[in-house]
């Protein structure tokens, strides 16, 4: 799960990536009006992380850099899934 994410560094991706973790589910979110860390960061990292075949679920919020309960309600509901 990452929040308010941002683009992965190519050589620390590859360094530690897996067949082991490559089945991993991922949650990546991201508040739309972010001033910290720039939403289009967050979605390179989607963007990344799907073209290495990796299955991510992607949300972003109207909200800044912080949480809302819509994504702790998002949040939640994804770990339900893929732990239950």
């Amino acid at each position: 799960m990452g929040l308010s994410c941002y683009q992965l560094l190519a050589e620390s991706f590859e360094a530690e990536r897996t067949a082991v973790n490559q089945s991993a589910p991922v949650f990546l979110a991201h508040g739309a009006q972010d001033p910290v860390v720039p939403p289009a960061l967050g979605l390179t990292a989607c963007r990344q992380l799907q073209a290495a075949g990796y299955a991510v679920e992607w949300h972003t919020y109207s909200m800044p850099h912080s949480v809302c309960p819509e994504e702790i309600a998002d949040i939640a509901a994804w770990l339900r899934r893929v732990l239950g």
